[in-house]
């Protein structure tokens, strides 16, 4: 099951925070607290621009 780290820009504050892509669980900014990331049962759903893939696997 590999997946990918990916940076994604916070839509609210502009923060940039690395998130894997599957996530199983809500991901939520680290300043501000938008949720950036829900679980889909596969590739995440993401809020907010995919600056860089981190890492690919």
């Amino acid at each position: 099951m590999p997946g990918n780290f990916i940076q994604i820009t916070c839509p609210d504050c502009e923060n940039e925070q690395v998130v894997f892509e599957k996530a199983a669980s809500e991901v939520s900014c680290a300043v501000c607290g938008h949720t950036l990331a829900r679980p889909t049962g596969g590739l995440a759903a993401v809020e907010g621009e995919v600056t860089e893939v981190v890492e690919s696997r």
